[in-house]
């Protein structure tokens, strides 16, 4: 059987934007259907903030890669072993939270990959290929070109460190954690700083010049959106369930009360 494909990993290095949806709530085998359904390329499964199962995010990852949406799933910081497990059940990449040191990217690089690329284990037959694995070093190969690793900058140490970041062989994605930078800056969700606008900068640049991706993550507003996306953010959550839920009923209910209030 073929291996399935990482969409959004071939998407961001043919130069596009890869739009994700995020899943801190919805636990269906439906959610992937529905990113499918409105044109999202991955699922944002968030076991960092979210309150996932390891079982429950596997069913998820298993029930995308039918649904034609490549599973990503956020990890907690230093959570490698269910990392690794989430790669053996589904899963097309991890991100990893809080990685502040070119060492501690490449030991997040190390363990998301087969040798020689890294030091992944074995763990038989891959869902990636439907059970139905080929001879283990050409599966393995297969699935090393396939992996998405995505490491999060989320403080000043990270954001000095992002050009030895993203010289990191199998990094593919420096993802800006705004919330959090923010917050360890003393700026905390003043998303136009001056010091926060410097730090995208500052991995853009490093990420042009390793040819890696730059990600932008907790940007709400439309103005700083545009803002990043000009300086070549590609690695994007379009919204998550919660807050597409509370978006639409808050416009589906708004435009009822007015039509409401019109026939009376």
């Amino acid at each position: 059987m073929a291996i399935v494909k990482n969409r959004t990993k071939h998407k961001l290095y043919a130069g596009e934007i890869a739009y994700g949806f995020g899943l801190m709530h919805l636990r269906s085998v439906a959610a992937p259907v529905l990113a499918a359904a409105t044109g999202h390329d991955h699922l944002f499964i968030d076991m960092e903030h979210g309150a996932f199962t390891i079982q429950e995010a596997t069913q998820l990852c298993i029930a995308a890669l039918s649904a034609g949406v490549a599973p990503i799933v956020r990890v907690c910081a230093g959570a490698l072993d269910e990392a690794t497990r989430l790669l053996d059940n589904g899963a097309l990449g991890i991100v990893v939270p809080h990685v502040d040191t070119p060492a501690q990217a490449r030991r997040a690089a190390d363990a998301f990959h087969y040798p020689a690329m890294g030091t992944r284990s074995w763990g038989g037959p891959a869902a990636l290929f439907g059970y139905v694995t080929p001879h283990v070093a050409q599966a393995q190969k297969a699935i090393n070109d396939e992996i998405l690793t995505v490491v999060m900058l989320e403080s000043p140490e990270a954001i000095a460190n992002a050009d030895a970041i993203a010289a990191v062989p199998g990094v593919d994605v420096l993802l800006i954690g705004s919330y959090d930078l923010t917050s360890a800056m003393g700026i905390a969700g003043e998303m136009s700083h001056p010091k926060l606008v410097a730090a995208y900068e500052a991995v853009a640049a490093a990420c042009k010049k390793h040819g890696k991706i730059l990600g932008m993550g907790g940007i709400d507003d439309e103005e700083n959106a545009v803002r990043y996306i000009r300086m070549g953010a590609r690695f994007l959550s379009s919204g998550s369930d919660h807050s597409y839920i509370v978006a639409g009923a808050k416009a589906r209910l708004g435009f009822l009360r007015e039509v409401a209030a019109a026939a009376r």
